[in-house]
């Protein structure tokens, strides 16, 4: 069977067009975000593997628990995935959606994961940063890991900075053992 990500990207295009010509991506980003949260769910796991559940049911079981987050069209949608048994792949979907969503604004998420919380400074000044690398806007969200002893690693696209004292004691490690 084909990944979840192969599956997913014709239906996250599909329903990104959508969104983009009603000029609801927010909002279909919500909805995808509630039905990948059900389709997680390790109950839902449990009712996608039953032979005895129709697709039919399938679809009225997610969009009941969706309840009124969901549009008509978010509500066709689940019923077009159930039909062709593609309900497990709506997490992934809620992804690619979002990144075509994330393009389309000319915006790049990234994560910095520090030992400690950021100051404001550190904050703008990494922002700042990955501004001026990829040319776009930066939506930055922040963890701490306490684990990293000190420095951040940083998360960009397909762009990976490891500055923190963990990961630089494991390169030392690596050109002492050689």
């Amino acid at each position: 069977m084909a990944d979840a990500t192969t599956i997913a990207i014709p239906y996250a295009r599909a329903v990104f067009r959508i969104a983009e010509s009603e000029g609801k991506l927010d909002e279909w980003a919500g909805q995808l975000g509630v039905l990948a949260e059900i389709a997680a769910n390790p109950a839902m796991g449990a009712v996608l593997g039953n032979p005895a559940i129709t697709r039919n049911d399938v679809a009225a079981l997610v969009t009941d628990i969706a309840g009124e987050a969901l549009s008509d069209k978010a509500r066709n949608l689940v019923t077009v995935l159930a039909e062709n048994n593609r309900i497990s792949v709506l997490p992934e979907l809620a992804n690619q959606f979002n990144e075509l969503k994330t393009q389309a604004e000319n915006r790049i998420e990234a994560e910095v994961v520090s030992a400690r919380k950021l100051t404001a400074e550190q904050r703008k000044s990494i922002e700042q940063g990955l501004q001026r690398r990829f040319g776009k806007d930066v939506a930055l969200t922040e963890k701490v890991d306490k684990s990293l002893i000190g420095g951040a690693v940083i998360r960009a696209g397909d762009l990976v900075i490891d500055g923190s004292v963990r990961g630089k004691l494991a390169k030392l490690e690596t050109v002492v053992s050689r």
